[in-house]
């Protein structure tokens, strides 16, 4: 099966920002992506329910070419984990089950596009982790991090927790959509993760994906 797993250091690092601009960059290339965020709290209640930001980007992504309800299935309005709020709407919900909602519409030759919650060891479900989630899907594993003080102790941290759990990396991404703010003018993350071993890519505010990039992440499909 062909596609991407992405993961983050964080929540709030911009996972959703770097999806979407694979997913319309894929689509607008002719490639079939089916993007899937399974899970999505904090969803904004509306009068025909409640409406998943992230799901919607994905969605507004591929021009409304899979069904909202298909990208992101499972909607929470309380701002907390996945799992604690599937625990607060008395939702049950096994590992083996949402694998098999994150397939649903997938052919064969589809790119699934499979964006998790949180960080990399963050709840999605009782007794499941994002990580769970990624190894039963055996996809390539993207990790996002924001630019800014203290992220080279997360990302090798996720780097560890990733290799630990016998995924193929697909690359590290530096966001800097937030500007970084507060940090520090000398902090260059980029220049000491290189230092340290960490092939990363920057991704700036209001800058496409890098072809580079892209063509990096298709050839581990």
């Amino acid at each position: 099966m062909k596609g991407l797993f992405i993961t983050g250091t964080d929540t709030g690092v911009g996972k959703t920002y770097l999806g979407v601009q694979i997913a319309q960059t894929l689509y607008q290339l002719g490639e079939p992506v089916r993007p899937r965020k399974p899970l999505e709290s904090g969803c904004l209640a509306t009068i025909d329910g409640l409406l998943p930001a992230d799901g919607t980007a994905y969605w507004q992504a591929v021009e409304g070419g899979e069904p909202l309800e298909v990208i992101t299935p499972y909607c929470f309005e309380a701002l907390v984990s996945p799992a604690r709020a599937a625990y607060l709407n008395q939702l049950s919900l096994s590992l083996g089950e949402l694998k098999e909602v994150c397939l649903r519409d997938v052919a064969a030759d589809d790119f699934l596009l499979l964006e998790g919650a949180g960080g990399f060891y963050s709840p999605l479900l009782d007794g499941v982790l994002n990580a769970d989630l990624a190894q039963a899907m055996a996809l390539p594993v993207l990790l996002v991090a924001e630019d800014r003080l203290g992220c080279i102790n997360q990302v090798l941290l996720s780097l560890e927790a990733i290799e630990r759990r016998g995924l193929v990396l697909a690359g590290v991404v530096l966001n800097r959509f937030q500007g970084a703010a507060g940090s520090h003018p000398d902090l260059d993350n980029e220049q000491d993760l290189r230092r340290l071993g960490v092939d990363v890519h920057p991704l700036a505010e209001n800058e496409g994906i890098s072809l580079e990039l892209l063509s990096g992440l298709l050839r581990l499909n």
